[in-house]
């Protein structure tokens, strides 16, 4: 039986309209990875030199403690950790994106050392729930096909992960995101692709799926995540018949996270009952901003779409780069400015505050990368984004990880009809 799906929010006036496509123009069509003045924009985890700089943390290795730059070697044995307070229905998702990208030289020995050192960060972090996002590839914008590539963790590799992060006790979620290094750069993005024949696109893109959500079926993962910032397919047609199919072979919840930029401009009309934003909306207010004027601009933009309680969405993507300036552009992965690790504790101590405030489902903060040690202090040349071994940081997420709250309508703010 076809599970019932949520009823995603209305269109708000004219005149709100026209404000929000204006930022995506000063902001870049795709503001959640770009910012005007930025290097040429592609997947963060395409930059070759930063992953290589940080594979040099990576945990585990030679008899002389050094990483060991075999990668068929484990990780060092990491102790087993377990959720004190595993989630259930009613609870916040508090949770981190952790991207993977597959190298097949690895053994399943090292992966499962590695989840166990994720997996006990995320549990210090006092989280819940943990979303894999891993790479899918295309060709150009208006290529029709959708395939695993070099770097898509193969079904049986992703099994022995989400075997570690179950056993952990953590909300799983997994989460295909469309690589974007063959679109040639911006403007072109996922959220501008335009297949010459979308029948083709939308056949190649459900035949990818099945084995991934057939091992979602499998380990019971509790939400997998169809598209993610698809903007120029949003509310195509064909998504209805891909999403009969996922429920044909997966039983979980099926969700799709929208850019912020679509989310506010309109309502987004997919056939999921889970609804998440990849939210990095700008704030254009200086580094010694107090939190209250970062929750102030927050609720601004989400009051575009709706006052009130959110409780039906959840923040699929949050976070912001530990620099001057970054609450102009909070998705801003290739600048490095000076560091300033209080404007990123201080923009995750605002998110959090809004989640709570609004009733919303949870965050998910990004991002850790899967070989990464986020125990290590980043290097001076990784990304300004990365929080894992910022102190400031880690304690903000604690301070909003350790506290819980119901999610029942109409106990935020108060609430008033959608416009």
């Amino acid at each position: 039986m076809t599970r019932s799906r949520i009823p995603l929010l209305a269109v708000f006036p004219v005149t709100v309209i026209s404000g929000v496509i204006i930022a995506p123009l000063l902001f870049g069509n795709h503001p959640v990875r770009w910012s005007a003045g930025a290097k040429m924009p592609h997947l963060v985890v395409s930059n070759e030199q930063i992953r290589a700089e940080e594979a040099l943390k990576t945990a585990g290795g030679g008899e002389d403690g050094k990483p060991s730059t075999d990668p068929a070697a484990p990780a060092a044995p990491v102790p087993f950790a377990k959720v004190d307070k595993p989630w259930k229905a009613g609870m916040p998702q508090w949770g981190v994106q952790i991207y993977w990208e597959d190298n097949p030289e690895q053994t399943a020995a090292y992966l499962t050392e590695k989840a166990k050192l994720q997996a006990k960060y995320l549990i210090d972090l006092k989280a819940n729930s943990v979303s894999v996002s891993f790479p899918f590839y295309t060709g150009t914008s208006t290529s029709t096909k959708t395939e695993a590539g070099p770097r898509t963790p193969t079904p049986e590799r992703l099994e022995t992960v989400l075997q570690v992060f179950q056993n952990a006790g953590l909300r799983t979620t997994l989460r295909p995101l469309m690589d974007e290094k063959s679109l040639g750069g911006m403007p072109n993005w996922r959220g501008s692709i335009k297949p010459s024949d979308r029948d083709a696109w939308f056949a190649s893109y459900t035949k990818f799926l099945g084995p991934y959500l057939a091992v979602a079926e499998k380990h019971k993962v509790a939400s997998f995540t169809l598209g993610t910032e698809l903007n120029t397919l949003e509310g195509d047609p064909r998504w209805k018949p891909l999403a009969v199919a996922a429920e044909k072979i997966y039983s979980g919840e099926i969700g799709y996270d929208a850019n912020y930029d679509n989310y506010v401009a309109g309502r987004i009309n997919m056939p999921v009952e889970q609804l998440g934003v990849d939210a990095y909306f700008p704030v254009k207010v200086p580094d010694n901003a107090p939190v209250d004027t970062l929750v102030k601009g927050w609720n601004e933009w989400l009051n575009k779409k709706a006052t009130g309680s959110l409780p039906e969405i959840v923040i699929s993507e949050a976070g912001i780069g530990a620099m001057t300036g970054a609450y102009h552009a909070p998705g801003d992965f290739y600048e490095q400015r000076a560091l300033n690790t209080q404007v990123q504790a201080n923009w995750y101590n605002a998110v959090c505050r809004v989640v709570k405030e609004r009733k919303m489902k949870g965050v998910y903060w990004w991002s850790i990368y899967f070989d990464d040690n986020p125990l290590a202090k980043p290097a001076d040349s990784a990304s300004r984004l990365h929080f894992a071994g910022r102190p400031d940081t880690e304690k903000a997420i604690r301070d909003c990880f350790g506290s819980d709250y119901a999610l029942t309508p109409g106990s935020g703010p108060a609430a008033s009809p959608s416009p």
